[in-house]
C-alpha cells in the first residue's frame, strides 16, 4: 500500500495539476492544515529537481498568502476558529504570553519560526491576534517561507538522486521517518516552544 501511495505521489509530480495541489497545500498549511507542504514538494522535486527552485518560490508565496488568511483568522476570528485551532496544539492558555512576546520579540518569532517545520499557522494567527503590523508581518513571512522552502530545495537538488534512490529502497523507513519529523514538530509546539 505504502509503495502504491509513494508512486500515485510521484505520478501527481509530474501530472498537470501538480503545481496546483503544491499551492493548495502550501495556501492551507499556513492557515489551517496540519500537513506541510513537504509531503507534496519532497517527491515532486525528486521526480523533476530541475523545477526546484520553481516550487520552492510558489510554496514561499502560497504559504505568504496562506499566512495572510492565517492572520485574518487570528485577527478577525479568533475567538471561534482562531481559538479552536490554536487549542489543537496545545497553547490555547498561553495566548497572553504570545501577545506579549509579539510586543517585543515579533518580527524574530516570524522570521525564526517561519524557517522551522514547525506549523506556521500558529506564527499567523497569533500574529492576527496579537495585532502585528500586517504589512511587516507579510514581508517578513515572504522572506522567512521563501527561504525555508529554497534551502529544502537546495538540499535536495544536491542530494536527491542519493535520497530518491534511499526512499525507493526504504520505503518503509523514509515513511517512517517522515512522520517522525511531522509527529516531532508537533511535540515541539507542544512541549517546548
Amino acid at each position: 500500500m505504502l509503495r502504491r501511495l509513494y508512486d500515485w505521489t510521484l505520478s501527481l509530480a509530474a501530472g498537470p495539476r501538480a503545481e496546483l495541489a503544491l499551492f493548495l497545500v502550501a495556501f492551507a498549511e499556513s492557515s489551517f492544515f496540519p500537513l506541510p507542504p513537504d509531503v507534496l514538494s519532497v517527491p515532486m522535486t525528486v521526480a523533476r529537481p530541475e523545477r526546484a527552485y520553481r516550487y520552492a518560490l510558489l510554496c514561499g508565496v502560497a504559504s505568504t498568502l496562506g499566512g495572510i488568511a492565517g492572520y485574518a483568522i487570528g485577527a478577525l476570528l479568533y475567538e471561534s476558529l482562531g481559538l479552536w485551532i490554536i487549542q489543537l496544539y496545545g497553547y490555547g492558555d498561553k495566548m497572553d504570553a504570545f501577545r506579549d512576546a509579539y510586543a517585543h520579540y515579533g518580527a524574530w518569532i516570524i522570521l525564526l519560526k517561519g524557517l522551522t517545520p514547525i506549523p506556521y499557522k500558529l506564527v499567523t494567527i497569533t500574529s492576527g491576534f496579537a495585532g502585528y503590523d500586517f504589512l511587516t508581518f507579510v514581508g517578513l513571512s515572504l522572506i522567512s517561507r521563501t527561504l525555508r522552502f529554497l534551502a529544502v530545495a537546495w538540499l535536495l537538488k544536491r542530494y536527491g538522486e542519493p535520497v530518491r534512490e534511499f526512499v525507493e529502497k526504504r520505503l518503509e523507513l523514509a515513511a517512517v521517518i517522515l512522520l517522525v519529523v511531522v509527529v516531532g514538530g508537533f511535540v515541539v509546539v507542544k512541549y517546548v516552544v
